[in-house]
């Protein structure tokens, strides 16, 4: 089995609308001027290094955004123009929403399931509902689209619908699921994490910012790709970290084969979570707690440690992706610098700068989608979307021709950004091989 990261690429519409509600960044951001054109060459940077690393690293492509389409279902009419303007000067929140690039975070585009865990021994998918926020819940039926396109053996690979989108199965993706791997040719072990639930007692629901993922939700994303009550625990994140900030479990939490990096706080009942992975992972986790005396919550949030990726090397070895934010914080950088020390099999820190996401609220981690496939499998998947030094140039000549590199709200009216996005996005679709993906095209 090897590991992908998909990452998302970031879109030219790429915006600080502080449109995200308990994510403190995005808030914080809220109006500024954006740099779109820095934003995608930060993120495709990132990719090359993953593969310049030895890293298996995919792109996903962008979303078509302003979504003309969805404020016309949403009873805006005339030429795109003048849905763009009426939208605007009519419905200002409603507009940023749908002029947003959020779907540059692959994290949330779906959970994934190895075939390797499935009772059916194929690769299933579960687009994210992304209800709680509606930038992100309209993505749903692009992401479909574009992982049918990327995954289209249907021998290989199973595509399932998005959950109900109501807040009993609010679902946010693989932000909130980890899969411990032990054996290249056993099953692995998937943890779901989630913030709230119709069992949970009221006093575990955080009160300042809502819980976005529901164990409802988890646990039908479980049972639709067939995973054995055995390799499952579900655990829930803790009130206080969703409080301060940890709006995803993977904003206090990284897991990578058989490690497990978290903070002290980052569940409601660690001692609980850890003894039944430990009992179900039959001890084989390696547990990497980073006490809150060393690395507070807020520290952690605002320099995104756990949002790090944790990635397997050539070597065998392994390598933290780190945002530059970490490097930043003298009391992060000592912690990681420990790390580097005490864990033999952690080779190297490798520091990117993605400040034009993480002031969106969004780090190294964010940007990816993992994907464990067999050889097979990735023989049957769209090789298009593999990164390597030819689709890279192809990749970062199109941003060059196709991006603003300044990009404030009133542009996002615009209609010639529109027709550019289009125009941006009919391309990359057939330089990566997607077909009609996108609503303009459909």
């Amino acid at each position: 089995m090897t590991e992908v990261n998909f990452d998302g690429l970031v879109g030219p519409t790429h915006s600080y609308g502080g449109l995200s509600v308990g994510n403190l960044a995005s808030q914080q951001s809220a109006h500024t001027v954006s740099n779109p054109k820095e934003a995608a060459k930060q993120g495709l940077r990132k990719m090359k290094l993953l593969h310049d690393l030895g890293v298996p690293q995919a792109v996903l492509p962008p979303h078509a955004r302003p979504a003309v389409d969805v404020l016309r279902k949403l009873g805006f009419s005339g030429r795109d123009e003048e849905v763009l303007q009426g939208a605007r000067q009519r419905e200002p929140a409603l507009f940023a929403a749908c002029c947003s690039a959020s779907s540059m975070w692959a994290a949330n585009a779906a959970t994934v399931c190895p075939s390797g865990d499935s009772r059916d021994g194929k690769v299933h998918f579960t687009p994210a509902n992304l209800r709680s926020n509606l930038h992100r819940a309209i993505e749903a039926p692009t992401t479909a689209r574009i992982l049918q396109a990327v995954f289209p053996d249907p021998a290989c690979f199973v595509h399932h619908s998005p959950l109900p989108a109501v807040e009993l199965f609010g679902d946010e993706g693989a932000a909130n699921h980890t899969r411990f791997a032990f054996d290249a040719e056993a099953p692995g072990l998937q943890l779901f994490v989630y913030g709230r639930s119709l069992v949970a007692p009221a006093s575990s629901v955080p009160t300042r910012y809502p819980a976005r993922q529901s164990l409802e939700a988890s646990r039908a994303v479980a049972r639709l790709h067939g995973i054995e009550p055995a390799l499952l625990v579900f655990a829930q994140q803790s009130a206080d970290s969703i409080d301060a900030g940890a709006f995803h479990n993977d904003v206090v939490s990284v897991g990578h084969r058989d490690v497990f990096l978290f903070h002290e706080l980052a569940f409601r009942d660690q001692a609980g979570v850890k003894a039944e992975i430990d009992t179900k992972a039959r001890g084989r986790v390696r547990w990497i707690e980073i006490a809150a005396s060393d690395v507070t919550l807020d520290e952690a949030i605002a320099t995104y440690l756990f949002n790090s990726q944790l990635v397997t090397l050539p070597s065998g070895l392994m390598a933290l992706i780190a945002p530059r934010e970490c490097q930043d914080s003298k009391r992060v950088w000592a912690r990681l610098q420990g790390l580097l020390q005490e864990l033999g099999f952690l080779e190297r820190i490798e520091i990117v700068d993605l400040g034009q996401s993480m002031r969106n609220g969004g780090g190294p981690a964010c940007l990816r989608l993992r994907v464990d496939l067999s050889d097979r499998e990735m023989r049957r998947m769209n090789r298009a979307v593999m990164l390597d030094d030819d689709l890279f140039e192809k990749l970062d000549a199109w941003i060059d021709v196709h991006y603003r590199d300044r990009l404030q709200e009133a542009d996002l009216a615009d209609p010639l950004l529109l027709r550019e996005s289009n125009t941006a996005l009919d391309q990359l679709s057939q330089l990566m091989q997607l077909g009609s993906v996108y609503p303009f095209q459909r």
